[in-house]
C-alpha cells in the first residue's frame, strides 16, 4: 500500500510541475521581449486552480500497477524526482511555453482580439495538461497497459475541465470575471493539435526508455551469466588441478 501512495503521490508532482513552469516561463519570457502578457494573473489562478483540483487530483485514485511489489527496494535517499522524470518535466514545460507562446502570437497576427489570443493561451495550458494527465497515469508504462477504465475518476475530472473551460471560453460572465473572449473553432484544432503532440512526445520517450531499459536488463542478465560460466570454469580448473596432484602422489606412493 505504501509503494502505491508512493507512486501516486510522484505522479501528482510530476503532473503538476509543468504547469507552473510553463506560465511562469511564458509570462517571464513576454516580460523579458517587453511583449503583451499572454495570461494574466488571474487566468494563471484559474489553470492553477481547475488543473489540480480536477486532474491532478484524480491520479490519488489511481490503482497500483501490476508487479509493484516485484519492484528492488527503493534507496532512502533517491530523491522523489530522478532525472527521468526532471528531464519530462522541463520538456512539457518547455512545450507547454511554445505552445501557448505560439498560439497566443499567431492569433494576434490573425486579427484576433487580446483577450480572445489570451483565452487561446489559457486553453492551452488546460488542454495540454489533460492530454498529459493519462501519460501521468504511469511513469513508466502506457495508460494502455494498465487498463483505460481502471481508474473512472481520470475521466470524470476531464470531462469536468473540459465543462469548465467550455464555460470559462464563451460564457459572458466568466469571460467579464477573467478577461477571457470565445474563440473560433480553427483556434480549439490548433489548442488540440498541441495537447495531442504532448501525450505522443511523452508516450514515444516512455517507449525509448523501455526499449533501452530491456537491452540493458538483457546486457546485465548476460554478464550475470558470463560471471556464472567463469565461475564455474575456475571451479573445474581448481578441482583438475587437485586431480593432477592426487595422480602425481598416486604415481609416487
Amino acid at each position: 500500500e505504501g509503494r502505491g501512495v508512493f507512486d501516486n503521490l510522484t505522479k501528482f508532482i510530476v503532473y503538476i510541475l509543468p504547469t507552473n513552469a510553463g506560465q511562469g516561463l511564458v509570462i517571464l519570457g513576454a516580460v523579458l521581449a517587453n511583449m503583451t502578457l499572454p495570461i494574466l494573473p488571474v487566468q494563471a489562478l484559474w489553470i492553477n486552480m481547475t488543473t489540480a483540483v480536477l486532474l491532478g487530483l484524480m491520479l490519488a485514485f489511481e490503482p497500483k500497477e501490476p508487479g509493484i511489489m516485484s519492484r528492488a527496494p527503493r534507496e532512502p535517499d533517491t530523491p522523489i524526482l530522478t532525472g527521468t522524470l526532471s528531464g519530462r518535466i522541463l520538456l512539457i514545460s518547455a512545450m507547454l511555453l511554445i505552445g501557448a507562446f505560439g498560439l497566443f502570437q499567431y492569433e494576434l497576427s490573425i486579427g484576433s482580439s487580446l483577450d480572445a489570443a489570451r483565452t487561446t493561451a489559457v486553453n492551452v495550458f488546460i488542454v495540454g495538461q489533460t492530454f498529459y494527465l493519462f501519460n501521468c497515469r504511469s511513469l513508466h508504462r502506457s495508460m494502455f497497459s494498465l487498463g483505460i477504465f481502471s481508474n473512472p475518476w481520470i475521466f470524470v475530472g476531464s470531462a469536468l475541465m473540459i465543462t469548465l473551460q467550455l464555460l470559462y471560453t464563451y460564457a459572458p460572465f466568466m469571460n467579464t470575471l477573467f478577461s477571457a473572449a470565445p474563440t473560433t473553432l480553427e483556434s480549439w484544432g490548433r489548442v488540440v493539435a498541441v495537447g495531442l503532440t504532448i501525450y505522443f512526445v511523452v508516450g514515444t520517450e516512455k517507449w525509448i526508455r523501455n526499449i533501452v531499459r530491456r537491452r540493458q536488463e538483457k546486457v546485465e542478465s548476460l554478464e550475470e551469466i558470463k560471471k556464472s560460466v567463469d565461475s564455474m570454469a575456475e571451479v573445474l580448473e581448481e578441482v583438475r588441478t587437485r586431480l593432477e596432484k592426487m595422480e602425481k602422489n598416486d604415481k609416487r606412493s
